[in-house]
């Protein structure tokens, strides 16, 4: 029986642990059934923590004066087909796109008597919407029931209505909720974010719940949108620094933990894998992906057959001198197993091994569709990365 041995990147506690590792191995099972798979969740016992509660931190809204404006967005006009941009925006704040759609309305004109308010159509499509509660978005993860039942009673919906045909209302009304979604899922640091195929798809068949017809979902406002990007990004830097930060979102303090102290990590997994029988792939993200590399680099471990990273600083570090266990230019030594490394050109965070290890490592690009920091989290949403894994499974 082949054994997958998952290893979580930075900033995973529970309950997040479990989810992860849940759909990494549904995604896999789907594709070879019978097996093994076994996670090593490092993060509760060795992750980082702020161990005085967060005393090094600044006080809330001491960062709002004098915060540097980010550097604009590069490259795209309304023509531009990378759409990734735009939605960044839509993260950073949902209801942008509403309000510019509101800003170009009408003045209110006379309605007859009795006649309907232009937003009520959509209105009740949003409350039914809502009764319904998570399970038309289930891929966003939760959230849309109450999500709908805010946008009905949004205060920018009846001037965006005044300024908008009903089909584009409803177009612009699933991106709010998607987004909204989404950015709940960011703000929370979910491991797992949907890749940008089943984003669309959804706001797709949202926008036909509210009665739109079927149609792509990735045209309007995007050029507005972009030149909007610098403070919409800006001011969500700064709602989420303490949460960017603090013990419930150690990313960055995972990291440099185990730069500084990693041997325990190190050894919890050769513990964990010197029960199991080959052949054995160990399946990595972030983080998960140096340690297994340093593990795997300083111990040979002839059961392990196939290393497989995605969205990994190992190059990274190496390149640089950072690696813990092995200093440029040295080769990759003979026991390691194959290496299958996923990158994604919007993931600032992958990095290539292919030119620093010839031979050594097959380097995959595969698109998520999704900005970063989205992009870092959607590997595990997206189909292609599991067909490549199983297909180089032992």
């Amino acid at each position: 029986m082949s054994t997958v041995v998952f290893v979580h990147g930075t900033g995973v506690r529970e309950p997040h642990i479990s989810i992860l590792t849940d759909r990494v191995a549904a995604g896999l099972n789907a594709l070879r059934a019978g097996l093994r798979f076994v996670p090593y969740s490092w993060g509760d016992t060795h992750g980082a923590a702020l161990a005085a509660g967060g005393a090094s931190l600044p006080p809330e809204g001491s960062t709002s004066r004098g915060l540097a404006e980010l550097p604009s967005v590069p490259g795209a006009g309304p023509d531009e087909p990378d759409d990734a941009q735009a939605w960044a925006v839509l993260y950073a704040d949902p209801d942008a796109e509403l309000a510019l759609a509101a800003a170009g309305a009408r003045p209110d004109a006379e309605r007859p008597p009795g006649s309907p308010v232009p937003e009520q159509g959509l209105r009740t499509c949003l409350l039914e919407l809502a009764a319904q509660g998570d399970v038309p978005a289930a891929e966003l993860g939760p959230g849309l029931g109450r999500a709908a039942a805010e946008l009905a009673g949004h205060p920018l919906l009846g001037p965006a209505a005044a300024a908008l045909a009903p089909d584009d209302l409803a177009v612009l009304a699933a991106r709010w909720l998607a987004a909204r979604l989404i950015a709940e899922a960011l703000a929370a640091d979910s491991p797992l974010v949907p890749a940008g195929d089943t984003r669309d798809a959804v706001v797709d068949r949202l926008a036909r719940a509210l009665g739109a017809p079927p149609r792509g979902t990735e045209r309007g406002l995007r050029a507005v949108l972009l030149r909007m990007g610098t403070s919409a990004a800006s001011r969500a830097v700064v709602r989420r620094r303490r949460a960017l930060t603090e013990a419930a979102h150690p990313a960055a303090g995972d990291v440099l933990r185990y730069l500084s102290r990693g041997e325990a990590l190190r050894a919890g997994l050769r513990a964990l894998l010197a029960d199991l029988d080959p052949p054995v792939t160990l399946v990595c993200h972030s983080l998960g992906g140096i340690i297994a590399l340093d593990t795997l680099i300083t111990t040979p471990l002839p059961q392990v057959q196939l290393l497989v990273t995605a969205g990994s600083q190992g190059p990274f570090l190496y390149e640089s001198g950072a690696l813990p266990s092995l200093e440029h230019p040295a080769p990759l030594p003979p026991h390691m197993p194959d290496w299958l490394n996923f990158y994604d050109p919007r993931d600032l965070l992958g990095y290539l091994g292919g030119g620093l290890f010839p031979g050594r490592v097959t380097d995959v690009r595969v698109d998520s569709r999704q900005p970063f920091p989205a992009a870092h989290s959607a590997y595990w949403t997206n189909p292609v990365v599991y067909r490549h894994i199983v297909d180089r499974l032992p």
